[in-house]
């Protein structure tokens, strides 16, 4: 007899986001991240619990949600294949039942903020992965949403593409208002575009705050990086262990609650021949990996 278990996908998930925020919400594969774009979008419906979108119980308010929230899914996309850009953009129009005026310039603004205008005539299989990136990116903003839902956005894309969409959605966010809330494995994008971050771990929320907050709680090492005139210094670990080495080049990590950068740099530069240093946070990949195995 075929046996059966039960997995829970999200569990006492609770959370607000406010408006004009960029939230950062991640976890490894298989958290629930996508589950729960899909409840917010009303394509998926849960077991129990409530959501209230602008007000509206998504999928119970469909028609009335998705008129103020866009989806970008980096591995979906909302292009018709055999199209024409410009035709998909035509028939979104149609779709979301958007002026004439209201297009042309939700339009034009897109195209020239994305460098859409080689594109338009393009059918969409003929696009690069980056480039039907960003036409999905404009589809989704064509009715002028409040809420942007971004999953997985820059998977698969080159340097300069993924610059190009966290530019894009930078501006979107600052200038526009529009708030974001982003699923990603790219701690680049986190970084990058996100003022709070919210950890999903097998169905449950394991932080929830300030990115700073989370490398506090998480690791309070920094590090100062030195360069130093003589390529093999021996530097007295006492206060500050040598984590790395190259060449001149020397990582060194310390904590701030027991000596502050300024005294160390201090301490450093009076008995050492130093060239040049800068302090730096720990990689945000290596403070979410500590996260995790906590977890």
């Amino acid at each position: 007899m075929r046996e059966y278990s039960t997995k829970v996908a999200l569990d006492n998930v609770s959370f607000a986001v406010a408006t004009g925020d960029c939230v950062g919400y991640i976890g490894p594969n298989g958290a629930g991240k996508s589950t729960t774009i899909k409840i917010l979008t009303g394509i998926l419906v849960p077991d129990s619990g409530t959501v209230s979108v602008f007000g509206k119980t998504p999928w119970q308010h469909r028609i009335e949600t998705v008129r103020h929230i866009g989806v970008v899914f980096g591995q979906r996309t909302q292009l018709w294949w055999d199209l024409q850009v410009i035709e998909s953009f035509e028939l979104l129009k149609a779709i979301y039942d958007i002026s004439d005026c209201a297009y042309k310039r939700a339009k034009d603004e897109l195209v020239a903020a994305l460098d859409l205008a080689p594109l338009l005539h393009v059918p969409v299989r003929m696009l690069s992965l980056g480039q039907r990136m960003r036409c999905d990116l404009a589809a989704s903003l064509l009715h002028s949403p409040k809420l942007l839902f971004l999953d997985e956005p820059t998977i698969g894309l080159d340097a300069i593409s993924k610059l190009a969409v966290r530019d894009f959605v930078a501006r979107l966010n600052k200038e526009n208002k529009v708030t974001v809330l982003l699923t990603t494995h790219d701690m680049d994008d986190i970084e990058s575009l996100c003022n709070r971050v919210i950890i999903l771990h097998n169905g449950c929320i394991d932080f929830d705050g300030p990115l700073e907050l989370l490398r506090k709680k998480i690791t309070p090492q920094r590090r100062l990086v030195v360069d130093m005139r003589h390529e093999h210094t021996v530097i007295d670990e006492s206060v500050a262990k040598v984590v790395k080495r190259e060449g001149h080049r020397l990582w060194l990590h310390f904590n701030p609650d027991l000596i502050t950068a300024p005294e160390l740099i201090q301490r450093i530069i009076s008995k050492y021949e130093v060239v040049d240093l800068f302090v730096e946070n720990p990689p945000i990949e290596e403070t979410i990996a500590a996260l995790y195995r906590g977890s």
